[in-house]
Order: C-alpha cells, then structure tokens, then sequence
C-alpha cells in the first residue's frame, strides 16, 4: 500500500512577492495550486520550477477572474469554473500541459456524446424511497469504507483504501455518508469541506455493483447537501468521470450544471482519465 506521502504533499510556498498553497501531487504527476496572493509572474517561475523537478505533466491552478488574462499570458487555458468558490467570488480552472500525451484525450468525442445526451433531456429528480439505512459515517466505520474504496476502485487519485487516511481527513473537515445493508457500508459519497472559501467538493462516491440500481448516490447527495446547508456552505461542486453516465446524470439531476472538463485530470478507476465539472448554489434550491 501506497504511504499518504506517496500521493501527495500540502505545501505553503513564499517569497518577498508571493505566498501560495499548493499540492504537490505524485501519483498523479501534476501540481494544483490551491490559492495564491502577490505577484503572478513570480509566482508561476516557481510553479514551472517545481514542475521541472519532479517531472509534472500538468499544473492546474485555481485561478480568480482578474487573473485570467495574466494566466492565458503564461501558457495556460480555461477548462472549467465554479461560481461562488472564493466567498462569493467565481475560480476557474487553468491549466498548462507538459507532455503532448497528456494533453491530448483519446475519449474526448466519446464523454462529449454523453455529457450532450445528459443535457438533452429535461431534469427528473424524482425522490424515492429506500429500504437501507442512510448515516452520517463515523471514525468506527473507515475500515468498512476502506473496504469499499478498495472494492469499487482499481485506482484512486487519494489513498481511500488506507482507514488512517480516512479517519485523517474525517478530522480535516471532511464529512462521509453511507448506505448500509445488514450492517455492511455497500455505498458511500463525501463532502470535502473548505472552511476558509466555505465550499465543498462532493466525492468519493462510490457503490458496491450489486447495489447500482437502486439511485442510493442521488440520495446520499441529498444528504451531503442538507449537512453543507446546515454549516452555512451553499457552493457546492463535483468533479465526475466524464465516461460515467450514471454519476453524470445523477449530478444532472439533482441541479447540478456543467461548467466543463479537466482533459486527463487523474489516476481513477483502472486509468487516467478526463473529468468533467457540475457545480450548484444550494442557496438557491
């Protein structure tokens, strides 16, 4: 098993002109950069330096509107954004690639057919009942989600496999639910909590196959929401594989918009692969 370290790293970077927080993400051979303040042009000579070191294929930053024309300077492309990330204010996702392979999709036409599809029909959130238990999980419950996420997964951007992992970022602000049936965990989604922008990424959503038919993501989505709700986050995003019909359309569904795709963002499932964006202001319903 692969150490928390292995993955990825939460680093703080200064300088005289410049702070910026940043992960510096190994198993998936690219840098995110988190948040930024100061001097842009410094600041992305030491992102292109950090690159360079460990051999990244692609920086992806986080970037506020009246950066974007300094970012499309450098190199780098708009492929997606969230309203209302920042406190209120929108974040784009730019990106710059190193590699030809990495910035090129073999899957693109094919996730462009179904993300149309999806959008083509009229939204149907249509509530139903379920004969499982649904929690909010807790520190007892990580060898059971481990478990899973090691099930579901061949791959996974984040060491869900490792129950210490899990019970580390339970502590970290991040809040799991789960589906249970005869006291097993057999689906689970997350809601990853920013308390400084007050945001949340939904993730990790995962069900058991035997299990796929009865729409239990939707319904844990619900639930992740009323929580969000309840702490005041009303800017809610995920990013979904763009081949997933099924996670895409529930996204969909439960009044979600796309914003757009992440070419070859991650390491999930048995391969790299692109992701695609769905962003919602629960404020609104």
């Amino acid at each position: 098993m692969l150490s928390n370290h292995t993955y990825s790293e939460l680093k703080q970077i200064k300088a005289a002109t410049y702070h910026a927080n940043l992960v510096v993400d190994y198993f998936n051979c690219r840098l995110r950069v988190l948040e930024y303040r100061g001097n842009l042009n410094s600041l992305l000579d030491k992102v292109n330096e950090i690159v360079t070191e460990h051999s990244f294929e692609k920086v992806i930053c986080m970037a506020r509107q009246e950066d974007l024309l300094e970012f499309m300077a450098q190199g780098f492309m708009i492929e997606a954004m969230i309203p209302n990330y920042f406190n209120g204010s929108d974040t784009y996702f730019v990106t710059k690639y190193f590699t030809n392979k990495r910035r090129n999709s073999e899957k693109w036409m094919e996730e462009e057919k179904i993300i149309t599809d999806i959008l083509r029909n009229p939204r149907e959130n249509k509530r139903t009942d379920t004969p499982f238990l649904i929690r909010k999980a807790t520190h007892e419950d990580a060898e059971q989600l481990a478990a899973l996420y090691n099930n579901v997964f061949q791959i996974y951007p984040t060491p869900l496999n490792n129950p210490d992992y899990i019970q580390q970022v339970m502590k970290d602000s991040t809040v799991f639910y789960v589906v249970l049936d005869n006291g097993g965990i057999v689906s689970s989604a997350s809601a990853e909590i920013n308390t400084t922008f007050h945001n949340a990424e939904l993730t990790d959503c995962a069900t058991l196959e035997a299990y796929r038919k009865h729409g239990l993501m939707k319904q844990l989505l619900v639930e992740l929401e009323k929580e969000l709700m309840n702490n005041g986050i009303y800017c809610a995003y995920s990013i979904a594989r763009a081949l997933s019909y099924g996670m895409n359309k529930s996204f969909y569904q439960l009044g979600y918009y796309y914003t757009g795709r992440l070419t070859n963002n991650c390491y999930i499932f048995d391969k790299i692969e692109d992701m695609n964006v769905w962003v919602k202001d629960l404020s609104k319903g």
